[in-house]
């Protein structure tokens, strides 16, 4: 993938990846020779708020220091050369801002303001792996928002939102943008641009095979032959997704 000339990925292809979990995802990404594309440790404000699956939009923090990022008299200045609003302002509908706190959550990374802004403008999620504040107000929001944590210490205290659109590191995970995340109320997981279209075919029928093999194991049946599926629980899958199965 070019930034002139990237992969397409139709809103088909995300619908699909939005109905898979997320160790079917991390399973097909294993099969691909992606060891770790899960965000340990990151996990929903808001475990009501929706799956969802679109491009990466990053933003990338440093530590910050006082003569650049802060006046303790006041803290206005910092609307000033603010790469975080401007990524905000920047962001489109349907893409995911995915920020990199270097894994600190001594301040938050943004606060619901921020989020009900993207909110509005139709972005379908925000992840850091650091920390995000107001988590009150943004647990109740019908928006999707990662973290590893929930603080009140505002961002300049530790962070200095650097630059947008670049690569970055988001817990332990590479992301570069135009990535495809997904996530859901289990977590987040990356998907390299190029390979969403057959991750998102291969993992929804893993999916619908799995939905299926669920009904055996649930009436009773036994592991073996089962899970994993035999050439003779094959057939009868077969047989039920003609019939009609689906997710």
């Amino acid at each position: 993938m070019t930034r002139s000339d990237p992969v397409a990925v139709p809103q088909a292809t995300l619908e699909r990846l939005k109905k898979c979990g997320q160790g079917t995802l991390t399973t097909q990404m294993f099969r691909r020779g992606y060891r770790q594309q899960f965000m340990v440790g990151l996990t929903p404000l808001n475990k009501a708020a929706g799956r969802f699956a679109g491009e990466a939009f990053t933003l990338r923090f440093i530590p910050s220091r006082e003569d650049k990022d802060w006046d303790l008299g006041d803290l206005k200045k910092r609307g000033a050369d603010n790469v975080q609003w401007e990524a905000v302002e920047a962001i489109g509908a349907g893409q995911v801002l995915v920020i990199d706190s270097r894994n600190d959550v001594r301040a938050a990374s943004a606060g619901n303001m921020l989020m009900t802004r993207m909110m509005r403008k139709g972005v379908a999620a925000a992840i850091t792996d650091g920390a995000f504040r107001d988590g009150t107000e943004i647990s109740a929001m019908d928006f999707p928002a990662y973290c590893r944590a929930n603080v009140a210490s505002t961002r300049p205290s530790y962070h200095r939102a650097i630059d947008m659109q670049q690569p970055i590191a988001c817990a332990e995970v590479a992301v570069y943008p135009g990535d495809i995340i997904v996530g859901d109320s289990d977590g987040v997981t990356v998907i390299p641009r190029h390979l969403a279209e057959d991750v998102a075919n291969t993992a929804y029928d893993q999916e619908l095979r799995e939905a299926f093999l669920f009904t055996k194991i649930d009436a009773g049946g036994s592991l073996w032959g089962n899970y994993p599926a035999s050439d003779e629980t094959l057939a009868e899958f077969e047989a039920w997704k003609t019939a009609g199965g689906t997710l």
